[in-house]
């Protein structure tokens, strides 16, 4: 059954329909100007190829989200985009700030986290691929606080985060879209940890490139990541 929609999608693919699941990196109208949000820049760079996109996640959503925003999928979408894990990330930010005897037992500690996030992750991703549609994830971008100490220890903590995204996504042989080298500037976020326009105009630019890089792209492993981008 996967296969055949699989097989479906690809003949749609002049046509398709893009959904946006997750958080506000994709939800993110409140913190842009009218129409500059990602999905807008999405559609607009999508105008003149018949090409629809729609906006199913939600600002706050945690990785468990997902599931309720699948609920939603129109039944001839085409492909399905997954950026979430940063709203997990900020809730468990407390624990970079509990002590620890030594580094073996923080590194522990940091292990189970990673571990606790990824089967969470898993399950989610089981279920957006349940839909036999090309599928992409995205990682999660480095923050931008204005606290040095604090954003030293928030990049180093999203590796962990970013290992299991990463790791989740090369067993089932899917696309990633790396935030981390596409909203690499201050200029591309509106906050600490929204996307700016700008920033939403890099990642609908490289959501463009991932479908109209053809089936064999959106369904095999391969990284965007503007000029980055890697076979």
């Amino acid at each position: 059954m996967a296969s055949l929609a699989a097989t479906r999608a690809e003949a749609r693919v002049s046509a398709g329909y893009i959904v946006l699941l997750g958080d506000s990196v994709f939800d993110n109208a409140a913190f842009v100007d009218e129409g500059r949000e990602v999905v807008a820049q999405l559609r607009g760079a999508l105008s003149t190829s018949g090409w629809r996109a729609m906006l199913a996640a939600r600002g706050g959503a945690m990785v468990e989200d997902v599931s309720r925003q699948l609920a939603r999928l129109p039944g001839d979408a085409t492909h399905l985009i997954v950026s979430v894990g940063g709203n997990d990330a900020l809730r468990a930010e407390a624990m970079l700030a509990e002590p620890a005897r030594s580094v073996a037992e923080a590194l522990a500690r940091l292990d189970i986290l990673r571990e606790r996030f990824r089967r969470t992750y898993r399950t989610m991703l089981d279920a957006v691929c349940a839909h036999g549609l090309p599928v992409a994830v995205c990682t999660i971008y480095d923050p931008r606080f204005p606290d040095a100490a604090r954003q030293r220890l928030a990049v180093a903590g999203l590796t962990l985060f970013n290992d299991a995204i990463l790791r989740e996504a090369f067993a089932r042989d899917l696309a990633v879209i790396d935030l981390r080298l596409i909203c690499s500037d201050p200029a591309d976020f509106a906050n600490a940890i929204e996307p700016s326009a700008l920033g939403g105009a890099k990642i609908a630019a490289e959501i463009v490139a991932m479908v109209t890089a053809g089936p064999v792209a959106q369904r095999g492993f391969r990284v965007f990541a503007g000029r980055q981008r890697r076979p």
